[in-house]
């Protein structure tokens, strides 16, 4: 006669114990008429679980948030942008009593003032933020598409295409002996790319253009375009010192100082201190460099766009898909507008105010941007990694110049 034990199941005729019943509805493994895991004789049942007070609803998830609003956002913006525009009134006046030091150094230094100051570290590391990183980004596109303005086609082509060739020259030795150096000295992230464009093209212009379509840390930029900055800075006053030495006349010292020198308001700097006829050859030489800003920030628009493809094929075919993955255009709008404002200048019926405007316009843009990405570096950790960083620079300081000066030397 079958025994009943006290767990509620039924014992088999040889008194071993047979399986409980369950109370209640079945659960999903009878449901579904597979069976649910067998309990060894002798393991205690699962007991039921203990009433308590019902579990405090769950955050919804980030996504399920509603986003913030329009004038949220604008409001956002507003800390950073106030304290930049009051950077860009210090540097210009700083420009204005001395009159040597360009502004964008001075908004460049007075960022790196601003975050580490005890006054305003706070605002810039916290509230300020999200304005200062907009001016570093959307300010500097606007500055470069009036960068545009101050070339025009028939600048370009009154060098002539032996000095067309010497600038296409310098520029692709810099670029490449300079990244592949950085490469080589394993500096971190984009470093060795944004400061390899800044020392070939046009300094902070170019590392803010090429940044925005390799998606570079903010750091990395802010690195770069603190060391390209100074390097530009210290030309002001090195390349004065060296034209004579050198046996360069003025038209030939001014086409090795557009050859040389990062920033166009640099190149102004140094090549006036040798008389107009410097500063002219120096000017056309920098806009022709200038001018191939935009083929290069396609190149590396395609480079990006090539890795991501092979990441996105990797993780597929890991089970992953890449369709997610954003992808970079082709050409930036931000270049598109550089060249309609080269197109548009070479049409010469822009009255010379709206130049003189769109001039001031653009530097003040580019001081704003400067200044936003001057807050951006943290000097403990660019001490870690200073040496490598300044070794690099002055390489390419050295590269960049012997360069010129061997291309002006062969085209004059």
């Amino acid at each position: 006669m079958a025994l009943t034990d006290a767990r509620g199941g039924r014992n088999a005729p040889d008194g071993t114990p047979g399986p409980a019943r369950a109370s209640g509805p079945p659960g999903p493994a009878a449901a579904s008429g597979t069976p649910g895991p067998t309990r060894t004789a002798g393991t205690p049942a699962p007991s039921a679980p203990a009433a308590s007070a019902p579990p405090a609803p769950s955050a919804p998830p980030a996504s399920a948030r509603p986003a913030p609003g329009r004038w949220a956002r604008v409001g956002a913006l507003v800390p950073g942008l106030a304290l930049g525009v009051l950077g860009v009134g210090v540097a210009w006046g700083v420009h204005l009593l001395v009159g040597g030091v360009p502004m964008l150094t001075v908004a460049v230094v007075l960022g790196v003032v601003a975050a580490h100051l005890p006054g305003t570290r706070g605002l810039v590391r916290g509230s300020g933020r999200a304005g200062l990183s907009f001016a570093g980004k959307r300010l500097m596109r606007l500055g470069v598409v009036l960068l545009g303005l101050k070339l025009s086609l028939d600048d370009v082509l009154g060098l002539g295409w032996a000095s067309v060739a010497m600038v296409c020259g310098v520029v692709a030795a810099t670029f490449f002996g300079t990244w592949w150096l950085g490469r080589r000295m394993g500096l971190r992230g984009d470093q060795p790319l944004l400061i390899a464009t800044g020392y070939a093209i046009c300094g902070a212009s170019a590392i803010g253009a090429v940044s925005e379509v390799s998606d570079s840390d903010e750091r990395d930029v802010a690195t770069s375009v603190a060391l390209v900055t100074l390097c530009g800075t210290l030309a002001i006053a090195v390349l004065p010192l060296l034209q004579h030495p050198l046996g360069l006349d003025d038209p030939r010292f001014g086409r090795w100082v557009g050859a040389s020198v990062h920033d166009v308001g640099q190149v102004v700097a140094a090549a006036q201190t040798a008389g107009p006829s410097a500063l002219g050859e120096a000017v056309l030489v920098k806009l022709m460099r200038v001018a191939l800003l935009a083929p290069l920030v396609a190149a590396v628009a395609v480079s990006v766009r090539a890795r991501r493809a092979s990441r996105a094929g990797s993780a597929a075919g890991g089970g992953e898909t890449g369709a997610g993955a954003r992808r970079p255009p082709l050409v930036p709008l931000f270049v598109l507008g550089f060249l309609a404002m080269v197109a548009l200048r070479s049409t010469d019926r822009l009255p010379s105010a709206a130049l003189e405007t769109a001039a001031t316009a653009q530097e003040l843009l580019l001081a704003a941007a400067l200044f936003g990405l001057g807050s951006a570096v943290h000097l403990p950790s660019l001490a870690r990694t200073g040496g490598r960083v300044a070794a690099l620079g002055l390489c390419a300081w050295v590269v960049v110049a012997g360069v010129g000066y061997g291309g002006v030397l062969l085209t004059t």
